[in-house]
């Protein structure tokens, strides 16, 4: 009865798009509740062009993967995982999983899916007055573009540096060694190294090959003096934009093509390097301090701000102590598992505005966000088994050798263990291209988004040149980030990412998600997921969406903001730039709001209505959409999830 019932919703669904009746539509329902129209009505009532879609859904799978894995699942996530409490950080990992990055991934695929339009046009089929959104968006986007491809060139630098019969950091003979002290492995099992070297300026190889070959940040004093471009690094940062543009030029055509290599040679490249790994003296410490579980650090808490004295004889006296102080690992938990899945950037709208409307973005979404974090597990082991070798072969602790995380982590302390390692010029081939693929899918999903959602709102203008847009806007790009590959561009680097996007993009998806949770209105968010999966969501994904998700990221935004702290070493006026950074993209927001107001006719609650109010009614939408994929079946369990 329910298939049946399901059937004349469709088939109503489909008449009253086209305008006929029953007898005209000749609709057929098939038995598997699948339906086909006249051929001649495929296109009924559809005034746009047709919508290019994933020539097939594991090439939509991939892209959404590679943009989620990135270079934070190998230098952040054991980081952060044995930082607080190991095994026992998994337990607060995986309920911010499920109650706040999870709904917000799930928010995200559903509604480039079910509108088929980037996060600018998006917001005029659900709240108008937020479009300034997806301005924001494309202006993080940005910055994100200026410095992760930088990281990315260090990495192809670091590859092309491999190709020789002998790593240049594996001792101190090369002409930008200065007061090297030889840290490597053998260093450690037959000669003594004084504690006092690394005071005096001494440094390993691999971390003066970093600092004074790749970099050349001794030629800089600072913010204030990035001196001249370093131009084999801007080669290398051109390479990456070239791999880029092809990689995007030709919109899902050319990065379905790309994210079969992209999206799975990074795993590939992992299980060798893990099972290397645990093949490795002293790998079986380093895993077991990786996993071992620390219950205390689930109860360690941070003070924020300036302590509160407890009072005495104050009956109330224990809440206002306890309100400055924070449950240090959940709020841990909390960024990792956001920055983690990408949310608020643009890439999941964009990805999966060209799936078909019946696409199960519901399991999806379950399947890729898993595999994400999985991923970050797997990473773990591949980390601290190689931290195990290095702590067996410097006697030391495993956390002495582990204290380094980010570009520290991947572009020193694992190049000077490879180093050691025999083979050590493949194993740095092969770890290289793992980084570079990892980074390349991320970055290239980051600019998608902005290409999208301009192209887009404007496609008159920007869609149909896209492939000359897509040069132009790399071009303007790459040209300010030459900045980062100065003597000082580490420093800009730095700058970039403490300000561009990470508090930004916070505010960003809060406002995101309390304009489709609470303006938009969950019930009718959940309506149009019905609509276009045959299904409706549960009541736990209804209750995150109205209570929890918004809460969850305004949560992490209000503690990034307390807890943010200036540059050390920067001048004021640099901190100052950071916060213009920050500022500029923010500020779109309201800007838009404020415009939409002012151009809209009518008394103040008049233009309030208008401006929440969907300028295309969402039903409507999803009916046309309906209708132009008519023979596409619903990819769905016909039970409410």
């Amino acid at each position: 009865m329910r298939d049946l019932h399901c059937a004349r919703i469709r088939e109503r669904w489909c008449i009253r798009g086209m305008g006929m009746s029953p007898v005209e539509g000749h609709v057929e329902v098939k038995r598997d509740g699948a339906f086909l129209l006249p051929r001649n009505a495929k296109n009924a009532g559809s005034q746009e062009p047709e919508r290019e879609q994933w020539g097939k859904k594991v090439e939509f799978l991939l892209a959404v993967i590679g943009f989620a894995v990135d270079l934070g699942n190998v230098w952040r996530f054991p980081y952060i995982c044995y930082q607080n409490g190991g095994g026992a950080f998994l337990i607060p990992y995986v309920v911010m999983l499920v109650f706040g990055g999870l709904p917000l991934f799930y928010m995200e695929l559903a509604l480039g899916q079910f509108h088929h339009s980037g996060c600018i046009t998006l917001w005029k089929r659900v709240c108008p007055m937020l479009k300034g959104v997806g301005y924001a968006i494309c202006v993080i986007d940005i910055y994100m573009g200026m410095y992760y491809n930088t990281i990315i060139g260090w990495a192809l630098y670091y590859l092309i540096a491999s190709f020789t019969t002998q790593l240049p950091w594996t001792n101190c003979d090369n002409p930008w060694n200065v007061n090297c002290s030889k840290l490597n492995c053998s260093a450690y099992l037959n000669e003594t190294i004084d504690a006092n070297d690394t005071a005096l300026g001494f440094g390993s190889p691999a971390q003066q090959f970093f600092d004074r070959q790749v970099l050349s940040k001794h030629l800089s004093t600072g913010i204030s003096d990035i001196g001249d471009v370093k131009w084999d690094l801007a080669l290398c940062l051109l390479a990456v934009f070239l791999l880029v543009y092809f990689s995007i030029w030709k919109g899902v055509r050319s990065t379905g093509v790309v994210v079969w290599f992209t999206a799975t040679v990074p795993y590939v490249v992992l299980l060798i390097l893990l099972v290397r790994g645990v093949t490795l003296p002293g790998s079986y410490n380093g895993i077991m301090y990786y996993l071992t579980p620390k219950w205390e650090k689930l109860k360690e808490v941070k003070v924020w701000g300036p302590p509160i004295p407890s009072v005495p004889h104050v009956r109330f006296a224990p809440f206002f102590t306890a309100s400055c102080v924070v449950l240090q690992v959940w709020t841990d938990a909390a960024s990792q598992i956001f920055f983690s899945l990408g949310p608020g950037f643009g890439t999941l709208i964009a990805l999966s505005s060209y799936n078909k409307f019946h696409n199960n973005c519901y399991r999806d979404a379950l399947f890729t966000s898993t595999v994400n974090c999985l991923t970050s597990f797997l990473a773990g082991f591949v980390i601290f088994s190689v931290l195990g070798y290095m702590a067996h072969c410097q006697g030391k602790s495993v956390e002495d050798v582990g204290k380094s995380e980010g570009p520290g982590l991947v572009f020193v302390v694992y190049p000077e263990a490879i180093a050691s390692m025999t083979g050590s010029v493949f194993w740095s081939i092969v770890f290289f291209i793992m980084l570079i693929t990892l980074g390349i899918d991320s970055t290239f999903g980051g600019l998608e988004a902005m290409i999208t959602g301009l192209c887009d709102e404007y496609p008159r203008l920007l869609g149909k040149r896209r492939e000359l847009f897509v040069a132009v806007l790399l071009v303007l790009i790459y040209l300010p980030a030459l900045s980062t590959t100065t003597y000082g561009g580490v420093y800009v680097v730095e700058l970039l990412n403490a300000y561009g996007p990470s508090i930004a993009i916070l505010f960003v998806v809060f406002v995101e998600s309390a304009g489709i949770c609470w303006i938009y209105g969950a019930s009718n968010f959940c309506n149009d997921i019905t609509q276009m999966l045959g299904f409706a969501p549960s009541l736990f994904w209804r209750i995150c969406w109205t209570c929890i998700s918004p809460v969850f990221i305004l949560v992490i935004f209000v503690m990034t903001l307390w807890e943010h702290e200036n540059l050390v070493g920067y001048p004021s006026w640099a901190n100052g730039v950071g916060w213009v950074l920050t500022a500029s993209s923010i500020t779109f927001i309201p800007a838009y709001i404020l415009y939409m107001f002012t151009v809209t006719p009518g008394s103040f609650r008049q233009r309030l209505v208008k401006m929440v109010k969907p300028e295309k009614d969402s039903r409507k939408e999803g009916e046309r959409r309906y209708l132009k994929d008519p023979e596409d079946t619903h990819d769905h369990a016909t039970t409410s999830v």
